[in-house]
This record gives C-alpha cells, structure tokens and sequence, in this order.
C-alpha cells in the first residue's frame, strides 16, 4: 500500500514527529550536516541546552538560545497544514511531537503532545509569572521577571524529565492508534524514540531523508522530505 492508501484505509492516525518536520521552515535539525550539533561554538550544543549549563551560564545559554532556538517568524510549512487538514476531517488524532516550534498548533492542530516543551512558555523561576517568547527574543543579557527572578523556557533541557501528564496522553494515543506516522526524526533521542514502542495498530509508516533504526519494522518507508510527501495527500 503507498501512503494515500494507508491513510484511507485509517480511522485513527497518530502522527509522531522530529526535528525534520519543521527544517521545511527553515528551523534546522541537529544531527544532520547543516545542523546545530555540526556548527561550532565555544561549548558543545548538548552542553548549552543542559540544565547545568543554564543555571552555571545562564547569560551565555540565553545568546545561544536567542539565536538558534527561537524562530518566531517561522511559518508552518505543507507537513503541518496538512496534518491540522486531517485533525479536522476526523482521521488524526493526534500529533505528538519532539519540536518547541509550535508550528502544528500555528498551522491549526488542537491535540499535540510537545514531548520538549515549547519556546512559547515561559515562567518566573521564582513567582511562576508567565512570559511570551516575544518577551524572551527582545529582552538582553538574563531575562527577568518583574520580581526579579530568573526566566526559564519551558523546554525540557538535557538532565531534565519529561512531563508525566504529556507522556501519558502521547502514549495512550500512540497505544489506541490504527496507523503510526513517524516522520522527520533519528529515533536516536530517548525517552521520546521509545515510544514507538507501545504500538500495537496495523499500520505503521516512517518518512525520514535518512535510515532510523526503526525502518525494518515499518510497512512504509519513504526517505524524503515530510512536507513534500504529506502535500501528495488528499484528505476524504
């Protein structure tokens, strides 16, 4: 069966999605040639995006999270609007995904799992006051809040857990689908990469421009673009 058929032929899709989804956005990957983890900087990308790293080098964290982490101009590209398309004629249930984009809620999808946070919460260390992203991209040196405490993003950093509330929805969904759609990640990434795991449905497709490790298992592999295969669906 090709993807149009598999889609068809589906009640309950659930889409889990990497950092792949979004670079049609022009926000880049880590892993591959052009992305954050082969770019130089004085410090390793995992070392900045550390929870170490940002209570030890909060001000350095912030320039590096200014710059590359937030792309608040960025626009949802065919992978997202499709997927809203489909949420909204009833066939995908769900989006959970690895992104802090916000791009699937941008485009129009209402259930997404953010597995990493998102770079569109932010909240006073100390009084738990709530900023925008906006608020972070335009301040300098260590956002503060009016209180004085420090501004955290509320992005899972290396060293922190996932929220317990988004890993039980994600998985329910993934346990409860008919059709798992993996697309735009490594699988290399865990807790998130193991979630694949907990499905048991029929059909199970995998859309990456490289090899995961997952590929023996899928029905469908298709290494190319997300956006590029997921414009091809027509939505019935």
């Amino acid at each position: 069966m090709n993807l149009q058929e598999i889609i068809n032929a589906s009640k309950r899709i659930v889409f889990f999605g990497g950092a792949g989804v979004s670079t049609e956005s022009g926000i880049p990957d880590f892993r591959s040639v052009d992305g954050l983890y082969n770019q130089k900087y004085d410090y390793p990308p995992e070392k900045i995006l550390s929870r170490t790293f940002f209570d030890s080098h909060t001000e350095y964290f912030y320039s590096f999270y200014r710059d590359k982490m937030l792309a608040l101009d960025s626009m949802p590209n065919a992978a997202h609007l499709k997927l809203a398309e489909l949420e909204r004629a009833g066939k995908l249930s769900a989006v959970v995904t690895q992104n802090i984009d916000g791009l699937h809620q941008k485009a129009g999808s209402k259930k997404v799992f953010e597995l990493h946070g998102s770079v569109h919460r932010n909240y006073c260390m100390k009084c738990g006051k709530a900023y925008s992203a906006e608020y972070i991209k335009n301040s300098t040196g260590i956002p503060r809040c009016e209180c004085g405490g420090i501004i955290k993003p509320d992005v899972v950093l290396y060293e922190e857990g996932l929220d317990n509330e988004v890993i039980n929805g994600a998985l329910y969904e993934i346990s409860n689908a008919d059709c798992l759609i993996v697309a735009g990640t490594s699988l290399n990434v865990y807790p998130a990469a193991s979630f694949i795991r907990y499905f048991s449905g029929k059909h199970f497709v995998l859309i990456n421009r490289d090899k995961t490790p997952a590929d023996r298992y899928a029905e469908l592999v298709l290494h190319s673009k997300v956006g590029e295969e997921l414009s091809k669906i027509i939505v019935k």
